[in-house]
């Protein structure tokens, strides 16, 4: 597989979370094989986190409660040429940088991100996605400590 052929769906995955005229989140993602997030930390720290999210239902449940508990701006990637693509098992790892608030309190912080993100040939029914390559895993590391501190309004009171 072609490093340009496994970049295209997580370019489509990524317009997706910048672009207010990108695809729609979920048809980035494979039918078949059931797709996957999973953003890693404890769960007691946020509803997102430490939990994996399956299916087409479940991507759709893992953006959900992003988008009710965050508010997210300024999204960036590093270039293509920066990500590290593993050609044998068709994943590529990347860093990104966004601004984060929860919504609840307002509290506000500024990170990098992981991500590690996996492709697949999609075998669905529908004759139009098959074959196509699209997301299948999407695995996340970002900061969890400063989402929990977020969540409870306590973000400002740690020292710098």
């Amino acid at each position: 597989m072609s490093r340009q052929l496994l970049q295209e769906p997580v370019q489509d995955l990524l317009d997706a979370l910048t672009k207010s005229e990108g695809p729609d989140i979920l048809s980035t993602f494979t039918t078949s094989p059931k797709p996957l997030a999973h953003e890693h930390g404890l769960p007691q720290l946020a509803p997102f986190l430490g939990r994996s999210f399956h299916g087409q239902e479940g991507i759709s449940a893992y953006f959900d409660l992003l988008s009710t508990y965050l508010q997210i701006e300024n999204m960036k990637f590093e270039p293509e040429e920066t990500w590290v693509i593993d050609e044998s098992c068709m994943a590529i790892a990347l860093r990104g940088t966004a601004t984060f608030t929860w919504k609840e309190t307002q509290h506000s912080w500024e990170e990098t991100f992981a991500y590690r993100i996996k492709v697949a040939e999609d075998v669905s029914d529908d004759s139009e996605k098959n074959g196509s390559l699209k997301v299948c895993e999407y695995q996340i590391w970002a900061d969890t400590g400063a989402a929990y501190l977020a969540s409870l309004g306590n973000l400002d009171d740690m020292p710098e």
